[in-house]
């Protein structure tokens, strides 16, 4: 088995702020204005990595594994009930360990812990509640991590950069103008940043699931009613961030 297309909503907004910087290989006496930009993408999620955890024990190696087996085949009947490719589901990280009390021999044997998970990857938002709900239920200890990702990750973050590029450029013929004077061509263009923070519910199990939040200047939310589903997930979105400093010339 190996192992994240839906809507896509794009709420966006560029925004800038002066920086400070010296430029290279330019006139030192050359008029010249620094400015940086910023733009940020929001968009909806259009796959869904989950990885779910599985620990079972017993004093028998043989029935602690068996007892992992049989958690692992209820949820992989699961994905096949919910007609998730077999290409979407991967098993990994088996492991069995001998413990005992205190971690200390002389106290007494435990039993056998054997590990085991599974990642999962959806296209479908709708069936990530029933496969979250639906594998607790069939025995899955843990929720390691639910990851929201798209898949035009590409595109997204070339949006970004020329909303970056613009908002620099408002920004630094709003400046000129307060100063009497014009931009001309651009001296020096460079790409500070680019990344990506995922800001909405999500999942967790025992301290083990993830969320991500960025501060930043301005953010703008997704339209009112976008991909509403009728599920007690809220789905947020992805930012994606884009940050360049571009020296202009300056000319009266």
């Amino acid at each position: 088995m190996s192992k994240k297309s839906m809507w896509v909503s794009i709420p966006l907004l560029a925004l800038s702020g002066m920086v400070e910087g010296q430029p290279t290989n330019l006139p030192p006496d050359q008029p010249k204005i620094t400015v940086n930009g910023d733009a940020v993408v929001n968009v909806k999620p259009d796959k869904i990595v989950i990885q779910f955890g599985i620990e079972t024990q017993d004093a028998n190696i043989v029935n602690a594994k068996q007892k992992s087996n049989d958690i692992l085949k209820k949820v992989l009947a699961l994905t096949q009930d919910l007609n998730v490719p077999e290409k979407d589901v991967q098993t990994d990280n088996l492991s069995i360990e001998p413990r005992w009390k205190n971690g200390d021999p002389s106290e007494g044997f435990v039993g056998y812990f054997v590990r085991n998970s599974i990642v999962v990857t959806l296209t479908d938002v709708a069936k990530v509640e029933d496969l979250i709900v639906q594998a607790l239920q069939a025995g899955v200890n843990y929720i390691h991590g639910v990851d929201y990702e798209t898949t035009e990750l590409k595109k997204y973050r070339e949006q970004a950069r020329e909303l970056a590029l613009k908002a620099a450029k408002e920004k630094a013929d709003k400046m000129a103008a307060v100063l009497g004077q014009s931009i001309g061509a651009p001296l020096q263009v460079s790409e500070n940043s680019t990344d990506t923070w995922y800001h909405g519910s999500s999942w967790g199990g025992r301290g083990y699931g993830r969320s991500q939040v960025m501060m930043q200047n301005v953010a703008h939310d997704a339209p009112a009613g976008a991909g509403e589903q009728n599920q007690t997930i809220a789905l947020g979105a992805i930012g994606i961030r884009a940050s360049v400093n571009i020296i202009f010339e300056l000319k009266p």
